[in-house]
């Protein structure tokens, strides 16, 4: 669509400043190299190229330091963190995997900031005339903040909305009900559905499908938010997923691994990504350096060595079939060889990754211990994954999903149970090629019991001293979906998924798992004042209207 606008120079120089100052969201897009005439006709594209701010700003919402991966992933069943003896680490990563985060956790000041600075982006842009005559530029905007605001209303419930840039001076915004925010967002989304309905899809613009995912993840969680028992969501939930799949704009990927390459722009099943780049210095995912021992630099060929900090939580290790491929394509464990094949040593040991894990932070986890998250590219001849692309929302979350609510109706619209069934057999058939009829699983096996085994595993002896292990056994049999809690688990995990899935899904004593079950070095307390994060201190003080979550 063109936009007939006649601007005079002073404008056109304006925007041409904010064009060179800013990293786009297509990061290839043009740069004006002169001042346009007055009468030159700006189209959409001219005027994306202003969004650069609202990109970077959610780049660094994603992965800038203690970003939105950790408070999903660390304070989870999954992936944890460890206090690594004779490296460092632990600290408030410990905090995170043992639910005593306070108001000081770094974590939670990095996603309210960065949440808040990408809505104030987008409040910006959306005053400029040259957007509010865009309706496609507008709705991209507005998509992008209500995801903003979506992640906020996750984690925090109780938060501050605007939605203007410009104030009076002494401002200060109130703190909303969660139910008005929700209720925003949802509006918001339904009307980027509108504008965006026949426009073409571009790699890493908020698009109409993006609005579609972000409703259904909002409806599939709303009784988890709001403590209610309305299958009306799960039914919203389900007609926005179907409208995705329905549509055919997306196809699953042939292998496990094809959405997670380091530029995701030709995965057919990537439906909204977050967009990295080596090239164009837009980079910030740093997870394999997080996870990596520096002596893996080696098998990569990376210019640098990555921090040894990160590994699977040995539990989850254990849930694995062997037949699966999702676990190779996932982690590293076992012997490492550089990329001739040879050994790596470090001082003549060579360098193995375990899956047992001494602890936590008593006395913590020793250098090699751990499997070792890769499911993203790690790019050889860089450092590692920084100019990973994150696919937000992919295809395979939207089957899901579907799958999920079948299960939770007990069918819906002419579908059943066994269509649930059905579709997460589909999505596991290409993890397991070498062995196909273990792909299958039946209503009986989602609806049952979990086979992750929960409970405090911890051994607090050093290294060379006879073990002195704290176990506790909890099994997973109480949990309620528990075996689709699994399949959740293996094709999810490091997607910011855990945290969300764990709070949703309950236990036979009327609990969650995020709180109601034990794991490694974590004892279940039972507390729901735990399924939202505090609001970050910083924050509080400076924001007289902002009254503490319960029990911070």
């Amino acid at each position: 669509m063109k936009l007939h606008i006649k601007i005079n120079k002073v404008l056109a120089s304006l925007i041409l400043i904010l064009v060179s100052i800013t990293a786009c969201t297509n990061l290839d897009e043009k740069l004006y190299s002169e001042i346009p005439e007055d009468d030159y006709e700006f189209q959409d594209e001219d005027i994306r190229a202003m969004f650069g701010s609202v990109y970077q700003e959610l780049r660094w919402l994603y992965w800038g330091w203690n970003g939105t991966f950790d408070i999903y992933e660390e304070s989870s069943d999954l992936i944890m963190t460890p206090l690594r003896i004779g490296v460092g680490w632990g600290d408030l990563y410990v905090t995170m995997h043992k639910h005593t985060y306070t108001p000081t956790t770094g974590h939670f000041w990095t996603v309210w900031n960065h949440s808040y600075r990408t809505i104030s982006s987008c409040n910006q842009l959306l005053e400029y005339d040259l957007v509010k005559e865009s309706a496609t530029s507008s709705a991209e905007l507005r998509g992008v903040r209500g995801l903003a605001y979506y992640l906020l209303l996750d984690n925090f419930r109780n938060v501050p909305m605007d939605t203007v840039f410009t104030h009076e001076p002494g401002f200060i915004p109130d703190q909303e009900d969660p139910q008005v925010v929700f209720d925003f967002v949802e509006q918001e989304m339904q009307f980027v559905k509108s504008a965006l309905k026949d426009q073409e899809i571009e790699y890493g613009q908020f698009n109409y499908y993006a609005a579609c995912m972000v409703l259904a993840k909002m409806y599939l969680n709303y009784n988890a938010w709001f403590g209610t028992d309305d299958n009306t969501y799960y039914q919203k939930a389900y007609e926005e997923v179907s409208e995705i799949i329905n549509d055919g704009a997306f196809s699953l990927s042939a292998s496990y691994t094809e959405p997670f390459m380091a530029d995701g722009s030709s995965c057919p099943e990537v439906i909204y990504s977050i967009v990295y780049s080596f090239q164009y210095g837009a980079t910030g995912n740093y997870l394999s350096n997080k996870a990596l021992h520096g002596a893996s630099s080696a098998t990569f060929g990376l210019k640098a060595a990555p921090w040894n900090g990160s590994c699977g939580v040995p539990q989850f290790i254990d849930t694995y079939d062997p037949d699966d491929s999702r676990f190779t394509d996932t982690w590293l464990m076992g012997p490492q060889v550089d990329q001739g094949g040879s050994p790596i040593t470090i001082e003549g040991t060579p360098l193995n990754y375990s899956q047992s894990v001494h602890s936590i932070d008593n006395p913590g986890a020793y250098q090699m211990e751990g499997a070792r998250f890769k499911k993203y590219e790690i790019v050889s001849g860089e450092e590692g994954t920084y100019g990973d692309d994150v696919p937000f929302f992919r295809l395979t979350d939207a089957y899901m999903i579907k799958a999920e609510c079948l299960l939770r109706l007990g069918g819906y619209n002419g579908e059943t149970e066994q269509t649930a069934a059905e579709i997460v057999t589909m999505i596991r058939q290409r993890a397991f090629k070498s062995n196909p009829e273990k792909a299958t699983r039946t209503v009986e096996q989602l609806k049952g019991p979990s086979v992750y085994n929960y409970g405090h595993q911890e051994n607090t002896a050093l290294e060379g001293e006879d073990d002195n292990w704290i176990i506790t056994e909890e099994g997973g049999a109480d949990i309620e979906f528990g075996g689709l809690l699994d399949d959740l688990a293996w094709e999810f995990v490091g997607e910011h998924h855990r945290r969300q899935d764990l709070i949703r899904f309950q236990l036979t004593n009327g609990n969650n798992v995020y709180t109601g079950k034990s794991r490694f070095c974590f004892d279940a307390h039972n507390n729901p004042q735990k399924n939202i994060f505090p609001i970050p201190q910083d924050f509080l003080d400076s924001n007289s209207k902002l009254v503490q979550n319960p029990g911070y």
